[in-house]
């Protein structure tokens, strides 16, 4: 809900402070920037105190910083700064989701694990959407900052509230073994009262003890890296532009054109139920996992590429059927939950929320470049195809070719491989 917000606000933001195309790609994007940071510190951190307790203070960070954005909104190094800490904060969330799924759901379960967690982001889409315009158009676009902001609060409370009426301990039911068991100690350790110096020491530790010079050894974590990339040049770039492209395309007003941009995270959520189980069912029936990863991970990249194919030529189409092929695409992208996202714990459920930061940290810089980059490209071609569309296309396409050549879902002990290095 917080990501979307400003996809929405942007429009009437735009029109006061008289923002240009360009401008207004720089503001959505710098949230990107904070993305980007918090992400390999945010896996770090989730291994090493527990990715429930990152979770916690990563929501707090950014409902306080939605919050501060009316505030902030007329000085643009200020609201570029506020959008920066939104970013921080919600970049240390999917490491820490991550986590404990990794350390508590079975391979057999794990789609649909990560497609409940991860379907959160569909959803919280779809409501930001429908909610967003109404309480603009209402109580003003600053309104929208302070009642999304509030939300998290309360969702933190009630977060406290049930990790406090759960035992100690129930957050890793499936225990790794050994090394979740020495994981499980340096979390309780790092957490107790010792000298500031001991610490510091503890932390420097931990960080060496990662194996990053195997991580960038597998060709199946580049693979990963990559198609994390492509991916998110498509969904972040039509998060962030398609309630523009609408409003302008097919003329509608604030409320109408964020009803429309519901329509592809709503797919997403129908199409998700849908993946979930058939991925874990392809595995439960014996069939290969790295082969059911590649076959959603082929849909999640082919489908929404050739819908946009479809969108951006001019085949003399009317504009709501452009809607339905850019939902289409959009909704059966969501394919890759079952795909690119297991696969992080299906190769290392010890190191997946590092993984995950790694992978996430190279996904956040199409939020970066692209959203800015696709409203630059649209202030010099007034181009929807070229600026949005021709892009996206690319990096499916190639995404999906590295993705068929190298991606693998097969365990990998990277502590042993660094050890006998």
């Amino acid at each position: 809900m917080d990501k979307v917000n400003l996809s929405v606000a942007i429009i009437p933001m735009s029109h006061k402070y008289g923002w240009n195309s360009s401008t207004a790609g720089l503001v959505q994007s710098s949230f990107f920037w904070g993305y980007a940071l918090s992400q390999l510190p945010g896996g770090w951190l989730a291994k090493l105190f527990s990715g429930r307790r990152v979770l916690e203070v990563g929501v707090v960070a950014w409902s306080l910083s939605t919050a501060i954005i009316p505030a902030v909104a007329g000085f643009m190094p200020g609201l570029v700064l506020s959008r920066i800490l939104v970013g921080i904060g919600e970049g240390v969330s999917p490491s820490a989701a991550t986590d404990l799924i990794a350390r508590s759901i079975p391979v057999q379960e794990r789609s649909r694990a990560v497609a409940v967690v991860f379907g959160g982001l569909s959803f919280g889409s779809v409501l930001g959407l429908l909610f967003a315009p109404p309480i603009i158009q209402n109580l003003g676009w600053e309104s929208v900052f302070y009642i999304f902001g509030l939300l998290g609060i309360i969702w933190c409370l009630g977060f406290q509230s049930l990790k406090e009426q759960q035992l100690s301990g129930n957050e890793d039911i499936s225990n790794l073994g050994q090394s979740s068991a020495g994981s499980s100690d340096l979390i309780s350790s790092s957490v107790s009262p010792k000298s500031s110096e001991s610490s510091l020491e503890e932390l420097i530790n931990s960080l060496k003890d990662v194996p990053w010079r195997e991580f960038f050894k597998s060709k199946a974590v580049w693979a990963m890296i990559y198609a994390h990339f492509c991916g998110s040049w498509g969904h972040y770039t039509c998060l962030s532009w398609l309630p523009t492209f609408f409003s302008e395309e097919l003329d509608l007003n604030l409320t109408e054109a964020a009803w429309v941009s519901v329509l592809p995270p709503l797919g997403s959520m129908i199409i998700t139920s849908i993946a979930a189980p058939f991925a874990d069912n392809l595995i439960s029936n014996g069939v290969d996992t790295t082969k059911v990863r590649k076959i959603c991970q082929t849909i999640a990249f082919l489908s929404p590429a050739t819908f946009m194919m479809l969108s951006s030529v001019d085949l003399g189409l009317p504009p709501w059927e452009i809607v339905a092929f850019l939902t289409s695409g959009l909704a059966l992208s969501s394919f890759a939950l079952s795909g690119l996202y297991c696969t992080h714990q299906d190769i290392s459920r010890e190191y997946a929320s590092i993984l995950l930061g790694i992978t996430n940290t190279v996904g956040a810089v199409p939020g970066i470049v692209g959203v800015a980059l696709t409203g630059y490209l649209l202030d010099t071609t007034h181009s929807w195809s070229i600026s949005l569309f021709a892009p996206s296309i690319f990096f499916y396409l190639t995404g999906t070719a590295v993705w068929l050549a190298f991606a693998s879902s097969e365990p990998q002990d990277f502590s042993k491989s660094e050890s006998e290095s």
